[in-house]
């Protein structure tokens, strides 16, 4: 059986590998458009016609309701996605689009774009800038009562490195907590459209 799906997927075309590389995962999830399409089959979890996705992907991009979409909006959506990001898709088995049935399913090769994406505010810092910070200014309070500087001698050590560990926990429980809400198909709607018009995709990461 397995020998000949193989044989199958390679006379359609798609790549037989067995992991996903990370320059096709980037080259993939580079696009908006792409990154929608997985966001929505991963959520709904079962086949889904062309059509369905073209609005769901259109109400999206232009900021409003399925119902409120023109023809043309609709139109633009559905042909590249017909066109283009599907088949793109299905070269690489993420997800199999039947062209005759104009239905897309995600497969379970999509397991390898296990990808959330940061997005960071125009005001905001991001996690690693976070947690620079919150080790240098740990750094410099620990030194500052190891060396007996005041006002810092009047807590013990045991209290400050607590308060520390304490502060470390509670930031790591908050990050896990919001890379959970950025994997694609996790919310209702495209993480990186709650960061309103000032949101910065600024990095995709892959998991594995």
């Amino acid at each position: 059986m397995a020998n000949t799906e193989l044989q199958m997927g390679h006379s359609s075309g798609r790549s037989t590998d067995n992991a996903l590389s990370r320059d096709v995962s980037f080259s993939i999830l580079s696009n908006q458009r792409r990154r929608y399409v997985l966001h929505h089959l991963k959520r709904v979890g079962e086949p889904t016609p062309i059509r369905n996705l073209a609005e769901q992907v259109a109400a999206w991009e232009n900021g409003c309701g399925i119902e409120e979409l023109t023809y043309k909006q609709r139109k633009r959506v559905y042909t590249s996605l017909h066109q283009t990001h599907l088949p793109k898709l299905d070269s690489h088995g993420i997800v199999e689009y039947e062209r005759g049935r104009g239905v897309a399913t995600l497969t379970e090769r999509a397991a390898d774009l296990d990808i959330y994406l940061q997005v960071v505010g125009r005001n905001d810092i991001s996690w690693s800038q976070y947690y620079l910070g919150l080790a240098s200014v740990s750094l410099a309070v620990l030194a500052a009562a190891g060396l007996g500087l005041p006002p810092f001698t009047f807590v013990a050590d045991l209290t400050y490195a607590t308060v520390i560990a304490v502060t470390l926990l509670i930031s790591a429980a908050i990050h896990a907590c919001h890379l959970r809400r950025m994997h694609l198909g996790s919310t209702e709607v495209p993480a990186e459209l709650t960061t309103g018009r000032n949101g910065l995709l600024t990095r995709l990461l892959g998991a594995r």
